[in-house]
Order: C-alpha cells, then structure tokens, then sequence
C-alpha cells in the first residue's frame, strides 16, 4: 500500500503504473452460466438471459426427455390448472387460444415449449442430462458440475462462473415412508411419476393423499370402466369453487361453462385489447383474494362459511363423510383446490372413503389400524400414491459451497435464503421457485419473472463490474429469515394443518414455501437490487490495474458509439416525458411503483 503526501493510504502500488482496460464501458468481461431444470422458470432464464446480456455462454441441463417441469412430469389423468390459465402465463407471452380457462397439463406443456422455440430458448437446452454434483472451486472462482447423459451413460464435469437452480418445488415425487411400500407385488405410481402405458380399467385402485393432485385424479378414475377406489384421506381438507367464478360472472360469462369457444378465441387472436381486458381482470381479482391469507379477515371468515356451506351442500347425503372432511383450520392453510367433482366422486358407489391410519402396506393391498386397534386390509390392483413433491429442500445432489458445506446440511433444519434468490456462503449460486418463492393467492407467473429479472442483474454486476463472485452477507439472510417468521404469524399458513407449505416435513412452525407478502410485494422488492447487501471479490487483476476497482470502467468508448445508435437516448421511446405544470400527477405514477 503507498501513502499519500497527507499521510493516508491510497490503495495503490505507487511503484506500478495504472493502465486503462482495453474495452468498451459496457465491459463485456466472458461469462459461463449453467442453469439446472427447464421447466417454467428455466425456460424465462434461457429467454431472458441472452436477450439482455452478451459474451454469456449458456447452457440449460435438463434431466428429463422433454421441457416444462412440472408439466411434463405430471401427467396424471385429470392433470389441469388449478387457477385461470391467463394468469398463468408469461406476460410477454399471453395465449389467445386456450382451450378451457383451467388449461390441461398437456396443453400448459405445449404452451411452454411453443414459447421456448418463439424466443430461442431452445437453442440452450439439453435434455436428457442429470446434474449429479456442483462443487464451487475457490480457487478458479467457478463451480465444477458434475453432469450425467441419461443416453448414453456418459458423465462428465462442466464448470461455470455462475450456477442457477431452476428446478422448482414440485419436480421430486416424494413417496410416502410407509413400512412394507416395497413389499406390494401389484402397481405403484406416483402422481408424479405416470405410467400412461397402464390400462386402469377394472381394477382396484388405493388411492393414498387428498391433496391437490388427487383431488383431480379420483373423479377421472372413479369414471373407467370397471374400477373400485379406496381412498385414503387422513387430513381433512377443503374443497373451493373455482377461483375464476366471481371474475366470470362479473364479465357477464356463466362460471360453470369454462370451456373457450372458437368465437371467443378468434376474439382473442384478432383483438387483443380485448383480451388485454380478459387477463387484467383475472389478475386484479387475484390480488384481491390475498386478503383472504390474513387471520380473522372478513374475507376469510366469510370464505370458510362459503366453503363449508358449499361442502355441506355437496355431501348432504354422507353425513358420516362431511364430518371427517371439513376441516377446522382456515381455508389455505392447506394448499386450497377447486375440486370440481371430487366430492360428487367420493358419493360413487364404486368409491369408499378410509379415513383409518394406514399400518403398513402387504404384498396383495394396505393395511390399516383402526381406533380399536383391530387389523384389517383393503386389498388392492393398483396403489397410488398422490403424496406430493420433496418441496422446499435442497437439490436431491451435493451442492457444495464454501469450506465444503453442503446446501443440504445447510438447510437440514429449515432452508434459508436471502429473497428467496441467493444463499451466503454458496457464492454465485442463484434459486429460481426455491423455498420461499410460491404464492397462496395471486399470479406465481409473475414472481418467477421478476426472480429472473434479478437473476439477470447480478450477472450483470458480475461481468460489467469485474467481479469474481457475489453472495448476500450472512447478515441480510438472517434478517429475511427473521421477516419472514414475523410477517406469517398473522396469516392462516400456521393454523393447525399439515401442508408443505411448512418446515419439518409439513408440520414445522416455519413457512418455507411461500413469500412473505402479495405478489406485487414480490415483484416491487425483487425490481431493484440492494447492491449493499451483497459481499463482492473482485476479478485478479493481471494486466496492470493496479488494486483500481473502477478499471471496468475501460477505455472511455460506448459500444453504442461503434455498435448501436451513438445518439439512442434522443430516441422518443427512451425517453420518459413529464407532464406538464405538475409531473407528479401522471397516473403512471399512481398505477404502478415509482419508488425506482
């Protein structure tokens, strides 16, 4: 370090000239960028990432033969949008065509790989190859990534300057830790993890869970030929209209006809104000219901006694089933489902409700313990397990950060983060749909946007600024943490219900699933970066700079100036006009955030 004549340290070797950077301002310094998953959020990376950052080498590994997450994985008979599918899209990307206003899995899957080939994400993808193992490497300052080809069997290691988990919380069927679940001697299938090449028909299906997954399936398999269901409902739930009813009937359309006919959908490929109109008025009424996640808000109570009068309605018939079903928690403690038909299924007399505990599972069917103790079996064909994904964990392989600790061992108790994007300690790594990503009430669509948005702002930073590596100071993590705690003790997610919403396995006093507020909270906290809450190693310097961290700055060129438009920001699109005599009366400023 020299000193300066006052005394003071400068920072730099007086005895070594400073020389400029040989580049353009924009410092588009190479980066490798390797995203695990393409399903919803992978895909918006793969658009986003290369449309708004150069000299980035991308790659996507995705595990499965085919793109869409979740949408591909699930293909269960039934498989459908729980929410108005126009909320449920990429802004950027609205479907005019929708067949039903609660799309089909198949249909949300071609949906995304249509988009995926429109705006080139495709170009990154490769399928069919499994991550097996991330390590960061302090010393180059890159994470080495162990990859496996599905197809041939070959495994090899990558390495990347930044490492982005895309994998979602409902891509790993979590099966039930049941004794003797290796012991059945028929069929096993996950909802998760279809057989579609199995014929249904007249067998005797165990059907294990009555979550959101089965709640679509019983009705579609209570209706094949020859069948007998057994289901097995511990928890009660509840079952909701759909979310899109009261936004239909304030459009003048009749709630129970959801099917699009070929008018309105050439209305929509032809106006597209109007269908503008339609999406804007499913996602205003979105954010509406968010009042219904607070303890002892009207909205709530008076949900609950819709729900339950609806119920009630439903199963007049079955008393003995009403009271086992209707819970005494609030309405989305639990992950709440329209159920369109599942109740009028449980009626069938080709379906029984089981509500005993399940003891263990034999080679010919299920055995249960009832409030006496005594033994008895339900003999099965087939069991299902609707049991739900391993939600808010970590990666089912090693991923390894600085000093060789794992994200697993990290979040054995519960997993942490800062915004739900970054973790300390794991530099360079970034989560899209990690813990604490998902939303009760409200567009997840546009969280997973604004996530990426981010995610392409800190590769920015990273690259233009010349930094190594970046992670969220262990100070800012324990601070969202302690948020996060603080905003959910007044909402219905920690009422007495078991959901994956929550720590230990579904029954822990910790959301990790859910963001802490609406999802315009969401996007407005993600909009712009906290710089400060980020700790930073800057790039070697090896070319004469000299402990200068400004050197980015170049040679004093703009790429616009041999590149692009040397005069852009007189281009009227760029510029944001006031208005006259009192700018901040603009209703811009009303309806949207200015705080940036």
């Amino acid at each position: 370090m020299a000193t300066t004549a006052n005394g003071h340290m400068n920072g730099h070797d007086a005895k070594t000239k400073f020389t400029l950077k040989d580049t353009p301002v924009e410092n588009l310094r190479p980066l490798r960028v390797v995203v695990i998953g393409a399903g919803y959020s992978g895909i918006g990376a793969a658009i986003r990432i290369p449309e708004k950052l150069r000299n980035v080498e991308l790659v996507v590994y995705e595990k499965y033969e085919g793109i869409g997450g979740t949408w591909w994985v699930n293909t269960y008979p039934g498989v459908a949008c729980d929410i108005p599918s126009h909320s449920y899209q990429f802004s950027f990307a609205p479907n005019p065509s929708w067949s039903n206003l609660y799309a089909p899995g198949h249909e949300i899957q071609k949906y995304l790989q249509d988009v995926a080939e429109r705006f080139g994400a495709t170009r990154f993808i490769t399928l069919s190859h499994q991550v097996e193992e991330c390590v960061w490497d302090g010393e180059e300052k890159k994470w080495q990534i162990k990859v496996r080809n599905l197809v041939t069997g070959d495994v090899f290691t990558d390495s990347a300057h930044v490492l982005i988990t895309a994998r979602g919380q409902l891509s790993e069927p979590r099966w039930p830790d049941i004794p003797g679940i290796d012991k059945f001697e028929g069929k096993k299938m996950h909802s998760g993890a279809w057989d579609k090449s199995y014929d249904l028909r007249n067998k005797k299906i165990a059907v294990v869970g009555n979550g959101s997954s089965a709640i679509q399936l019983v009705p579609k398999l209570q209706e094949l030929e020859g069948t007998t269901l057994s289901c097995f409902i511990r928890s009660p739930t509840w079952i909701s209209s759909a979310f899109g009813d009261s936004t239909m009937k304030n459009l003048g359309l009749d709630p129970k006809v959801t099917e699009f006919t070929e008018e309105q959908k050439a209305l929509f490929r032809s106006d597209p104000p109007a269908l503008l109109k339609f999406r804007k008025a499913f996602e205003d009424s979105g954010t509406t219901l968010h009042n219904s996640t607070l303890a002892g808000h009207p909205m709530t109570i008076e949900g609950q006694a819709f729900f339950k009068a609806d119920m009630e309605s439903k199963l007049s018939a079955r008393p003995d089933l009403l009271a086992k079903i209707i819970p005494a928690f609030a309405p989305g403690c639990r992950r709440l489902t329209p159920g369109k038909g599942y109740l009028e299924a449980l009626q069938q007399p080709n379906v029984t409700a089981i509500h005993d505990s399940i003891s263990h599972i034999t080679a010919t069917g299920i055995a249960l313990t009832t409030t006496t103790e005594d033994k008895k079996q339900v003999d099965a064909d087939v069991i299902v397990f609707a049991t739900g994904f391993q939600a808010c964990t970590a990666p089912p392989f090693p991923i390894v950060g600085r000093s060789g600790l794992t994200l697993s061992s990290r979040w054995s108790s519960h997993p942490d983060s800062y915004l739900a994007v970054a973790v300390d300690g794991f530099p360079n790594y970034l989560m899209l749909f990690g813990p604490n990503s998902a939303i009760g009430f409200g567009s997840l669509s546009r969280i997973l946007e604004a996530q990426v948005d981010y995610v392409v702002s800190v590769i920015r930073k990273l690259q233009k600024e010349d930094y190594a590596s970046m992670e969220p100071k262990p100070e800012r993590v324990k601070d969202f943490v302690q948020f996060v705690d603080a905003y959910f003790q007044d909402t219905v997610y920690l009422d007495k219900c078991k959901s994956w919403y929550r720590s230990e396995g579904g029954t822990g006093d910790r959301i990790v699933a859910l963001w802490p507020g609406s999802t315009q909270h969401a996007v407005e906290t993600l909009r712009s970066p906290r710089w400060e809450d980020w700790v930073y190693e800057s790039v070697e310097d090896s070319e004469g700079g000299n402990g200068n961290e400004l050197r980015w700055l170049g040679n004093g060129w703009s790429l616009t100036q041999t590149e692009g438009d040397p005069s852009w920001y007189l281009n009227p699109e760029e510029i944001e006009f006031p208005w006259e005599g009192k700018p901040e009366k603009n209703p811009r400023y009303k309806s949207r955030p200015w705080s940036h």
